[in-house]
C-alpha cells in the first residue's frame, strides 16, 4: 500500500483551483498554463501530476493574461508580476474581500498598483507614452461570480461489480 503526502492548506489560500477551472476562469488554455508553469512565470503547487492553483495565483493569471491580450511581451509581465507578487500581498486580502478597488497601470517599464480613481486618473494624464489599465478588483469580481455560478460536481459513484467468483488450484 502506498502512503500519498498530505498537502497543508493555508486558511488564507483555502480556495484552491484545478487547472481546468483556471483556465476557464481566466481564458488561457491549458497548454500556456503548462508552458507558464514550466518557465516559472507563475508555478502553481503540484499534487501529483495536478496543477493546483491558489486564488492569488489566479488572480496573476488572470492579470498575465490580460496584459498579454494587450500585446505585452513575457519580459514585461514578468516585471509586472514581480511587482504585484510584491505589492499585491498587502493588498489583496482588501480586494479578496471586496473591501476596495484597486488598478495595475502600466506601460511595461513604469507599474503603478492604485487604489483611488483620481490617482489612476493622475497617472493617464500625466504618462508619456501609452499605459494600459487592469482593473484587479473587476478580475477578482468575475473569478468569485464565475466560481460562485459554477455548478457543484456530481460526487464519483463508485461501483462494485459483482461476477462470477472463480476459484483456482494452487499446485
Amino acid at each position: 500500500m502506498f502512503k500519498t503526502k498530505k498537502v497543508k492548506v493555508d486558511s488564507a489560500a483555502a480556495s484552491l483551483y484545478a487547472s481546468s477551472e483556471v483556465s476557464r476562469l481566466s481564458g488561457v488554455s491549458l497548454r500556456q498554463l503548462q508552458w507558464w508553469d514550466e518557465r516559472k512565470v507563475v508555478s502553481p503547487r503540484h499534487e501529483g501530476h495536478k496543477r493546483v492553483y491558489s486564488s492569488e495565483e489566479v488572480v496573476e493569471i488572470s492579470v498575465i493574461a490580460e496584459l498579454r491580450r494587450k500585446g505585452f511581451s513575457l519580459q514585461k509581465i514578468r516585471r509586472v508580476l514581480r511587482f504585484l507578487q510584491r505589492e499585491m500581498g498587502k493588498r489583496l486580502s482588501d480586494v479578496m474581500a471586496l473591501n476596495s478597488t484597486l488598478h495595475l497601470v502600466t506601460d511595461g517599464k513604469s507599474i503603478y498598483l492604485e487604489d483611488s480613481n483620481e490617482r489612476v486618473i493622475d497617472v493617464l494624464k500625466n504618462a508619456r507614452q501609452p499605459m494600459f489599465l487592469v482593473c484587479v478588483t473587476d478580475q477578482v469580481k468575475r473569478i468569485q461570480a464565475s466560481t460562485r455560478s459554477s455548478v457543484p460536481k456530481k460526487p464519483i459513484k463508485t461501483e462494485i461489480v459483482a461476477g462470477p467468483v472463480r476459484k483456482t488450484r494452487l499446485g
